[in-house]
Protein backbone atom coordinates (compact mmCIF):
# COMPACT_ATOMS: atom_id res chain seq x y z
CA UNK A 1 0.00 0.00 0.00
CA UNK A 2 1.44 3.99 -1.15
CA UNK A 3 0.43 6.84 -0.71
CA UNK A 4 0.32 9.07 -3.40
CA UNK A 5 0.39 13.12 -2.97
CA UNK A 6 -0.93 15.49 -5.24
CA UNK A 7 -2.12 18.83 -6.05
CA UNK A 8 1.32 21.33 -4.68
CA UNK A 9 2.61 24.08 -6.85
CA UNK A 10 3.19 27.77 -7.07
CA UNK A 11 0.45 29.97 -5.87
CA UNK A 12 0.32 33.92 -4.94
CA UNK A 13 -0.21 35.11 -1.31
CA UNK A 14 -3.89 34.90 -1.01
CA UNK A 15 -4.75 32.19 -3.31
CA UNK A 16 -5.96 28.59 -2.71
CA UNK A 17 -5.03 24.78 -3.85
CA UNK A 18 -6.23 21.56 -2.73
CA UNK A 19 -3.82 18.76 -2.03
CA UNK A 20 -4.97 15.19 -2.26
CA UNK A 21 -3.66 11.89 -1.33
CA UNK A 22 -4.48 8.57 -2.01
CA UNK A 23 -3.70 4.97 -0.74
CA UNK A 24 -3.62 2.46 -3.73
CA UNK A 25 -3.00 -1.27 -3.24
CA UNK A 26 -4.61 -3.55 -0.65
CA UNK A 27 -6.70 -1.38 1.34
CA UNK A 28 -8.40 -3.01 4.13
CA UNK A 29 -8.43 -0.60 6.73
CA UNK A 30 -7.75 3.27 7.24
CA UNK A 31 -8.09 5.21 10.56
CA UNK A 32 -6.75 8.63 11.42
CA UNK A 33 -5.33 10.68 7.75
CA UNK A 34 -3.79 14.39 7.98
CA UNK A 35 -1.12 16.30 6.66
CA UNK A 36 2.22 17.62 8.10
CA UNK A 37 4.82 19.85 6.52
CA UNK A 38 8.30 20.72 6.33
CA UNK A 39 9.57 24.26 5.43
CA UNK A 40 13.36 24.49 4.52
CA UNK A 41 15.84 24.56 7.13
CA UNK A 42 12.63 23.38 9.85
CA UNK A 43 11.46 20.27 11.32
CA UNK A 44 8.32 18.59 10.28
CA UNK A 45 5.23 20.41 11.78
CA UNK A 46 1.30 18.92 11.90
CA UNK A 47 -1.12 21.07 10.15
CA UNK A 48 -4.46 18.81 10.34
CA UNK A 49 -5.92 15.13 11.01
CA UNK A 50 -8.78 14.03 10.36
CA UNK A 51 -10.36 10.31 12.26
CA UNK A 52 -12.40 7.94 9.90
CA UNK A 53 -15.38 9.21 11.14
CA UNK A 54 -14.68 12.82 9.70
CA UNK A 55 -13.61 14.77 12.98
CA UNK A 56 -10.84 17.45 12.57
CA UNK A 57 -8.10 18.56 14.12
CA UNK A 58 -5.99 21.62 13.19
CA UNK A 59 -2.79 23.05 13.57
CA UNK A 60 -3.81 26.91 15.18
CA UNK A 61 -1.76 28.23 12.02
CA UNK A 62 -3.90 26.90 9.66
CA UNK A 63 -7.41 27.11 11.40
CA UNK A 64 -9.84 29.07 9.27
CA UNK A 65 -8.10 28.79 6.39
CA UNK A 66 -7.46 25.35 5.80
CA UNK A 67 -9.95 22.69 5.92
CA UNK A 68 -9.27 18.88 5.84
CA UNK A 69 -11.56 16.02 4.25
CA UNK A 70 -11.63 12.80 3.09
CA UNK A 71 -13.22 10.42 1.07
CA UNK A 72 -13.44 6.58 2.87
CA UNK A 73 -14.94 5.04 -0.09
CA UNK A 74 -11.82 6.60 -2.33
CA UNK A 75 -9.24 6.04 0.55
CA UNK A 76 -8.23 9.28 -0.36
CA UNK A 77 -7.95 12.71 2.13
CA UNK A 78 -8.14 16.42 0.82
CA UNK A 79 -6.44 19.58 2.21
CA UNK A 80 -8.02 23.04 0.83
CA UNK A 81 -6.01 25.66 2.03
CA UNK A 82 -7.27 29.05 1.22
CA UNK A 83 -5.96 32.41 2.27
CA UNK A 84 -2.43 31.24 1.46
CA UNK A 85 0.53 33.00 3.34
CA UNK A 86 4.32 32.94 2.04
CA UNK A 87 4.87 31.57 5.75
CA UNK A 88 3.14 28.29 4.31
CA UNK A 89 5.57 27.53 1.49
CA UNK A 90 7.13 24.33 2.62
CA UNK A 91 7.06 20.06 1.52
CA UNK A 92 3.63 19.12 2.34
CA UNK A 93 3.16 15.17 3.51
CA UNK A 94 0.40 13.51 3.84
CA UNK A 95 0.09 10.40 6.47
CA UNK A 96 -2.41 7.71 7.20
CA UNK A 97 -2.80 4.67 9.59
CA UNK A 98 -3.66 2.01 6.67
CA UNK A 99 -4.09 -1.56 7.57
CA UNK A 100 -2.97 -0.86 10.76
CA UNK A 101 0.09 0.39 9.35
CA UNK A 102 1.21 4.29 9.71
CA UNK A 103 2.32 5.03 6.20
CA UNK A 104 3.94 8.80 4.56
CA UNK A 105 3.10 10.13 0.88
CA UNK A 106 5.82 11.38 -1.04
CA UNK A 107 5.40 15.10 -0.52
CA UNK A 108 4.27 18.00 -2.57
CA UNK A 109 5.86 20.62 -2.43
CA UNK A 110 3.44 24.36 -2.05
CA UNK A 111 5.51 27.51 -2.58
CA UNK A 112 3.40 31.12 -1.45
CA UNK A 113 5.01 34.21 -3.21
CA UNK A 114 4.17 37.58 -1.68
Amino acid sequence: VQLQASGGGPVQAGGSLRLSCAASGSVFSTNDMGWYRQAQGHQREFVATITSGGRPNYADSVKGRFTISRDNAKNTVYLQMNSLKPDDTAVYYCNGLINRNLLWGQGTQVTVSS
